[in-house]
């Protein structure tokens, strides 16, 4: 079997595992959104998942996106692209241009040129706050103690909507009680979604409540 065709079985087991595990929770399955992350993976990789039905993808980097997706989106106008990694400000105004959800919204400054870019080109995106819940130093995310200024500025001083809350787990601790952090935390906060769950872990995320899931190397095959 090519990895083409293996990426396309992969992506249906994956579609099944989820429907599964939302069902158990009681949820409807059509509540949890998978984002296929193909980072790494060229368009000729990325098509037959496209040509599967796959309508949401994630990148984690600006540059990579804008080589890789302009010509897919052309060719499939509803396709729906996520940046799921860290923003750097000078890349603004290119992710606005390019995405149509941004996950790691994590500082006044992101924030605010994100809002001032999506004033001037027209666009709204999906924002999600993506929050450090270990508190790792190398990585990105805004300190759990910080989150609530962080939301309050978005909405009250910036004016833009955010959906909800991203987190990536630390790899050497247990991903439920990150997952149940973040959650509390959107509720109390009044936010409706959540961006938590990636191949190793997805299934742990929709019991706890996660709308996207973050999946890549269960579908496109190790990097």
């Amino acid at each position: 079997m090519n990895s083409m065709t293996a990426a396309v079985e992969r992506l249906s087991d994956i579609r099944r595992r989820i429907a599964e595990v939302a069902r158990q929770a009681g949820r409807d399955p059509e509540s949890v959104h998978l984002i296929a992350v193909s980072k790494t993976f060229d368009a000729p990789q990325v098509l037959p998942v496209i040509e599967a039905g796959q309508r949401l993808f994630g990148e984690n980097r600006v540059q990579e996106a804008k080589a890789k997706w302009p010509p897919l989106k052309a060719q499939f106008p509803d396709l729906e692209l996520h940046l799921v990694g860290a923003l750097q400000s000078n890349k603004a105004k290119e992710a606005v241009q390019l995405f149509d959800a941004i996950h790691s919204i994590d500082r006044p400054k992101i924030a605010r040129v994100v809002a001032d870019e999506m004033a001037k080109q027209g666009r709204k995106l999906k924002l999600f706050i993506q929050v450090n819940t270990g508190e790792e130093p190398q990585k990105a995310g805004v300190m759990p103690g910080e989150l609530e200024s962080l939301l309050r500025y978005c909405q009250d001083e910036l004016r833009i909507d955010i959906a909800g809350l991203m987190c990536i787990p630390p790899v050497d601790e247990e991903p439920a009680v990150h997952f149940a952090f973040l959650a509390k935390r959107a509720k109390e906060l009044g936010l409706k979604e959540l961006s938590m769950g990636m191949s190793a872990d997805f299934e742990t995320a929709i019991a706890f409540g996660a709308n996207y899931v973050r999946i890549g190397s269960a579908i496109f095959g190790e990097r």
